[in-house]
C-alpha cells in the first residue's frame, strides 16, 4: 500500500507550490517512468504493480524507495484515468543555462499558459534535436502533471529554464527569429546563421511587445485557407521543421 505520508506528499505535488517547497514532482505510466528509470535522474520513490515490477524489476531497484501497490491506489494519488503501471516521486534537477553553440538553436517561450501546449513543445524540441528551452517567469511550469504527461519522456532530454527574456535577448549573439502572423515566409527563408533562438509568444496575444523589441527576424507559416491561426505547437513543429531544412541538418 501507500502510506498516508506519501499520499498526502504525491497529492501535494499536484499544485506548483508545494513543488517548488518539496523540490519534487512526480511521473505516472509506464512508458514515462521507465524511460525515467532507465535515465540518471534522482528517483525518491517509485511506487508500481506487479506487473510492471516483474516486467522491469532491474530498473525498478535504481529507486531509493520501491513499493508494490495496485492500479486502484496509484489512480488514486496521480492525475491518470487508468494507471496499472506506476508512479514515480523525482527530486527536481538543478540546472543553470549557458550560452549555446553557434549551430544549435533554442527555443524561447514568451507566456505559454497552456500545459498541455508546454508538454507538446517540449516533445517537438527533443524531436528536432533541441536540447534548451528559454521559458519567461509566467510560462507554465515545467514539472505541473500535465506537462509531464503531454511531454512523454521528452522532459528527461530538454531543459527549461525561467528567466526574464529581455536581458537575455537583448545580449543574443545569435539571430533572434519570431513567430508572428506577419513576417518572413519560413518556406523561403534565408538563414543568417545555422543556429539561434526562436521565440514563441502567448496563446492569445502572441509575442509581447517587450520581447518583440529584440526580435532580429519575423516569420511565419504562410497560409492557404481561411484559418484565423494555429495552435502553438502546431506552428513550433513546422518552424522548427523548416528550420532544420534551411540548416542543412
Amino acid at each position: 500500500m501507500i502510506s498516508n505520508k506519501w499520499t498526502k506528499l504525491i497529492k501535494s505535488l499536484h499544485l506548483k507550490k508545494h513543488r517548488k517547497a518539496e523540490q519534487l514532482f512526480f511521473v505516472e505510466g509506464e512508458k514515462a517512468v521507465l524511460e525515467l528509470l532507465q535515465s540518471d535522474w534522482p528517483v525518491v520513490a517509485l511506487f508500481a504493480t506487479e506487473s510492471f515490477l516483474s516486467a522491469h524489476g532491474v530498473h525498478s531497484q535504481r529507486a531509493d524507495l520501491l513499493q508494490s501497490c495496485s492500479s486502484s491506489e496509484l489512480e488514486r494519488v496521480g492525475t491518470f484515468s487508468s494507471n496499472d503501471a506506476a508512479l514515480a516521486v523525482v527530486r527536481i534537477p538543478q540546472r543553470s543555462f549557458s550560452p549555446p553553440a553557434p549551430h544549435e538553436w533554442v527555443l524561447v517561450l514568451d507566456s505559454i499558459n497552456d500545459p498541455g501546449n508546454l508538454g507538446t513543445i517540449i516533445r517537438i524540441a527533443d524531436w528536432y534535436g533541441i536540447r534548451h528551452i528559454l521559458c519567461s517567469e509566467d510560462t507554465a511550469d515545467a514539472f505541473n502533471p500535465k506537462v509531464i504527461a503531454a511531454a512523454k519522456g521528452s522532459f528527461l532530454r530538454v531543459q527549461l529554464h525561467y528567466q526574464p527574456l529581455v536581458p537575455l535577448l537583448e545580449h543574443a549573439a545569435r539571430p533572434v527569429y519570431g513567430a508572428y502572423l506577419g513576417g518572413e515566409s519560413v518556406h523561403q527563408l534565408a538563414l543568417a546563421a545555422p543556429g539561434g533562438y526562436l521565440v514563441l509568444g502567448n496563446e492569445a496575444n502572441g509575442i509581447s511587445a517587450a520581447v518583440g523589441q529584440h526580435i532580429s527576424r519575423k516569420v511565419t507559416i504562410p497560409a492557404f485557407g481561411q484559418a484565423e491561426s494555429l495552435n502553438v505547437g502546431i506552428a513550433c513543429a513546422i518552424i522548427c521543421d523548416n528550420l532544420r531544412r534551411l540548416s542543412g541538418a
